[in-house]
């Protein structure tokens, strides 16, 4: 509880500090839901790798969120640390389970191309390389993390939580992509932040109870 307290008090203050556009304040507080989330993960799930490899993807958001917050236009910093934080949650499922489930594959694939798609239509530039590794490594962990669905060995719970994660995570670099390079709307940064705190919420959330009862 004193965690969800804690992540709720950093989101209301980023949150006001977006609406106000006071820029320090929302510095200073974007990453206390996510130290939040890794503090609740240490104390509240059992050890092992799936754990330790959800607690490094937190932690590499938590340099993306800085990175991507700082007053100097360090995007690509901010898109690299994300990609290994989606990389550390690739490992993580991969521990879990190596089915092919080609449906969850499918789906992936045609999230991840589309997305792609519509971003390069607009040019990226020199972007164009990291955008399409990030679409792929964003569709590869959607698809491990959808895998999870279904399978034995793993609490239906988890899974779940995982594949929710997960799918608003890629919605929230969906919409950072769409603002950034296609259309900028009014509620973008309400929209980004508010879908990548509960997918956040829902991955390090897979680590309680995974194995099956």
């Amino acid at each position: 509880m004193r965690w969800l307290i804690l992540a709720l008090l950093g989101a209301g203050l980023f949150l006001y500090g977006r609406a106000s556009d006071w820029a320090e304040l929302c510095l200073l507080s974007k990453p206390i839901p996510v130290i939040a989330l890794l503090l609740w993960l240490h104390s509240a799930a059992p050890s092992g790798a799936y754990r330790r490899w959800i607690g490094v993807g937190l932690l590499l958001s938590l340099a993306g969120d800085m990175l991507l917050e700082w007053p100097a236009d360090l995007f690509v910093f901010g898109l690299g640390a994300f990609l290994l934080a989606h990389l550390a949650y690739l490992l993580a499922y991969l521990g879990d389970s190596r089915r092919l489930a080609p449906g969850a594959l499918l789906l992936a694939a045609l999230s991840g191309a589309s997305l792609f798609a519509l971003l390069a239509s607009r040019g990226l530039g020199a972007l164009l390389i990291p955008v399409a590794l990030y679409a792929l490594t964003i569709s590869a962990m959607l698809w491990r993390a959808l895998a999870r669905l279904g399978s034995p060995a793993i609490g239906r719970r988890s899974a779940w939580l995982a594949a929710g994660g997960a799918a608003l995570f890629v919605l929230s670099d969906s919409l950072i992509g769409i603002n950034r390079f296609v259309t900028p709307f009014a509620a973008a940064p309400y929209a980004i932040i508010l879908t990548y705190w509960l997918g956040q919420w829902g991955i390090a959330a897979s680590a309680l109870r995974r194995q099956a009862d």
